[in-house]
């Protein structure tokens, strides 16, 4: 650690490619600031002429003030600037300015400008290097006006050399990119006005107590296109002249904090650190927040009293809860996960120069102004370990696992390490809704229609097996959890996943009969866990369940294929692939997986989830886009064998999933196979359309009655879950009554009860 004449210390660090000059000023009477202090520029000049490798310039003062490379350099290069005038003695000495003159009055007037060169140099370059520069621009102007008009060669020739000094210093400045890049926005400005350098210099701020870094100001030449407020977090959306990726911009409550709030913060932060969270403490995520939010609160507190801070009860609530997302949870993501129009969450290495990217629900891909640290890296990389209880290191470099942040988010977490990573640590955070899908809210965000709800949900009445195929961040776990919500409440539901994203705890909460099975995952090496494939092998000695499948990618396939051969005519059996059409799914199962032609038969449905962009690009909606049968009496190719049957199929004109021709034919051996199971619609084809379409017509009045309420609560899976029971209940009386499902009144008595259910769940009865 060194200190300056001044008292403030300083020092060069190295942190990977990295020379950080970092200068404290926790005592210093100044807020640091390159942009608007000149002792602060003139200090850490000084500093850079010693240490020009410098990438990173660092203050620290409560938080961090951290001045990127791309900024760095600009006074680096000031700095190499300076360091080269020092050494011209011989050009910018008294004796150089006078020329060896005797004449007293060319000797006083050589003196000045010698003092007048000196302050330029050794003072004011350090301080404002534009100001200066300008100023240079400016005495060459007079003194050029002074040689013009002088009738003194004596006078004339100490003047000309003395503009020459000064070209010699214009000339080296105009070589300097900040010079460069500002001189002609500079022009008219005033000597000791310091605006323009705020449009240069913007660091990035980080409190201590964080290690993330925050890019506060706004882009320049952007155009805001949205902000709205994601759980105390202001969030901005900014289109970019020059970048077809917007901007989005998160300013969390940690960043809008008074000085003494974070003095608090990070006394906290040090006393938490000393307690190192133990792998049983991660078991219960709920459990553990409640009780380091406690602890939290207690030690703010007490904090706060020692340091004669006021605080209300809120604002020490929200201090511990920022306390323990920066000390056992997971630091900036927490905030981003809270934020429910995110999707997914990348963080690419090497950390510490890249800012974070998202995928928006409204926007699609965009950066944003956080920067994710080294430090946050292995940090959560010790903490997923715990989770998990999965390794992460050079032998197994690659971690797949989930985190549940109570009250926030819940996401599937993908980690890449060394080897395979050969710059670190990069992460994917994809973000799972806080509460399941369901048919109402695919229909209610166009990602299928009515029409194709009610066709499902025939489906799963009819436990048939099917297979949601898709690309990567189509939704197909998303809609494999809403057909766990459809399966009727007295049915066992059995669900086997690497990671789990399936909604079994809600469902759970909701009352389901519901067993969740973690297996290990298809790219762990050395696990203790079960595999894929000997877990679904158990599924089939635990008695009459239906089947969910996470995902299906290795071995295990073979194993879900028993399963659906055993399970068929029984109980649903799905689970989802990826793959982006019938046929696609058809060749990773036989073809890569190594499934029986035979055994793929076992498929009763596929069904296809795939994002449509815009013509530009710029815009992406996840719709599904095929649901399609697979027929049993093919051998060798089931395209040229007529072994898929669209049923419906997504036509882009309309952005609507639309029949087929086949179905409108009656050309269905799925539906027809349910109907011979059930009396009153074996071989009557109008009362099984006339059934599918009463739920088609259910799931629409929903939406629509949701929609004129303004009461969203109407699509989420609770009231689902009481709607499709209740639909049971009707049907199931209204045949007692009558002998036969008669739509007409089981619809009527259903939306008799769905009106006065939505009245009180409004009034809050």
């Amino acid at each position: 650690m060194l200190f300056n004449n001044q008292g403030i210390s300083y020092d060069i660090s190295h942190e990977g490619e990295e020379t950080i000059l970092r200068l404290d000023y926790e005592n210093a009477m100044e807020v640091p600031s390159l942009e608007d202090s000149e002792n602060c520029m003139s200090d850490t000049v000084d500093k850079l002429v010693s240490n020009r490798n410098v990438t990173k310039i660092v203050f620290s003062q409560k938080r961090d003030y951290e001045y990127e490379f791309n900024q760095t350099r600009l006074l680096v290069e000031i700095a190499r600037a300076y360091a080269h005038l020092i050494k011209q003695k011989a050009l910018f000495n008294y004796e150089s300015l006078s020329l060896h003159q005797s004449n007293p009055v060319i000797t006083k007037m050589a003196s000045e400008k010698y003092a007048e060169l000196q302050n330029i140099i050794f003072n004011k370059l350090k301080r404002d290097p534009l100001g200066t520069y300008m100023e240079l621009r400016r005495i060459i102007r007079k003194e050029k006006i002074e040689v013009d008009k002088s009738l003194d060669n004596a006078y004339s020739n100490m003047l000309e050399r003395y503009v020459q000094v000064l070209s010699y210093i214009i000339k080296l400045l105009e070589e300097t990119k900040l010079i460069s890049l500002s001189k002609n926005i500079a022009s008219g400005m005033e000597i000791g006005d310091r605006s323009i350098y705020r449009r240069i210099f913007t660091p990035n701020i980080k409190p201590d107590f964080m290690f993330t870094k925050y890019m506060a100001a706004y882009p320049k030449n952007a155009e805001e296109i949205d902000s709205y407020t994601a759980k105390g977090s202001e969030v901005i959306v900014f289109k970019l002249k020059h970048n077809v990726q917007n901007l989005y911009h998160i300013t969390p409550p940690e960043f809008r904090l008074e000085e003494e709030k974070y003095e608090i913060l990070d006394l906290a932060r040090k006393i938490m650190s000393e307690h190192k969270p133990e792998k049983q403490e991660f078991v219960d995520p709920a459990r553990m927040r409640e009780v380091f939010i406690a602890v939290g609160r207690d030690l703010i507190e007490e904090l706060a009293e020692y340091k004669n801070v006021k605080l209300k009860n809120a604002e020490v609530e929200e201090l511990a809860r920022i306390l323990v997302r920066y000390t056992v949870g997971f630091g900036i993501v927490e905030a981003l996960l809270e934020d429910e129009k995110i999707q997914d969450i990348t963080i690419n290495s090497p950390l510490g120069n890249i800012p974070a990217f998202i995928v928006h629900q409204d926007y699609d891909y965009c950066r944003t102004n956080l920067v994710p640290t080294l430090r946050d890296a292995e940090s959560w990389a010790s903490k997923l370990r715990m989770l998990s209880g999965r390794p992460l290191d050079e032998a197994n470099p690659v971690l797949d696992t989930e985190i549940l942040i109570p009250g926030t988010a819940n996401a599937r977490v993908g980690v890449i390490g060394q080897p395979l990573n050969p710059t670190g640590l990069a992460y994917a955070f994809r973000r799972h809704r806080d509460k399941p899908w369901t048919f109402g809210l695919f229909i209610q965000n166009r990602m299928m229609n009515a029409q194709a709800a009610g066709l499902l949900s025939f489906f799963i009445d009819g436990a048939r097996t099917m297979l949601v195929a898709g690309t990567r961040s189509a939704g197909k776990s998303s809609l494999l959890g809403s057909i766990m919500v459809e399966v009727m409440r007295k049915y066992r539901i059995i669900s086997i996943e690497d990671t789990l994203e399936l909604p079994g705890v809600s469902l759970r909460k909701l009352g389901y009969n519901i067993q969740q099975m973690k297996v290990s995952s298809a790219l762990s090496k050395n696990s203790s866990e079960v595999s894929a494939e000997e877990g679904i092998r158990t599924t089939l000695r635990m008695g009459d369940s239906c089947l969910f499948v996470g995902e299906v990618r290795s071995t295990e396939a073979k194993s879900l294929y028993e399963a659906m051969r055993v399970g068929a005519l029984a109980n649903v059996v799905a689970g989802t692939i990826h793959g982006d059409s019938p046929y696609g799914v058809y060749d990773r199962v036989v073809n890569d997986l190594g499934v029986p032609k035979t055994s793929f038969k076992a498929t009763d449905l596929i069904v296809v989830a795939n994002p449509i962009r815009s013509a530009d690009g710029l815009h992406r909606w996840r719709r599904i886009t095929q649901i399609t049968e697979v027929r049993k009496l093919w051998e060798n190719d089931p395209i040229q064998e007529k072994g898929f049957v669209d049923l419906m199929k997504y036509n882009s004109k309309s952005d609507q999933l639309e029949i087929s021709e086949d179905l409108m034919n009656q050309d269905s051996d799925v539906i027809k196979s349910i109907a011979e199971n059930v009396k009153e619609w074996a071989g009557n084809w109008d009362a099984v359309w006339e059934n599918i379409m009463l739920r088609a017509k259910n799931y629409q009045t929903l939406v629509d009655v949701s929609k004129k309420l303004n009461n969203p609560e109407l699509l989420e899976a609770r009231f689902a879950v009481e709607a499709n029971d209740q639909f049971h209940k009707i049907s199931d009386k209204i045949k007692e009554e009558t002998g036969s499902y008669d739509s007409k009144r089981i619809f009527f008595e259903w939306n008799d009860w769905l009106k006065r259910e939505a009245k009180a769940l409004k009034s809050g009865k």
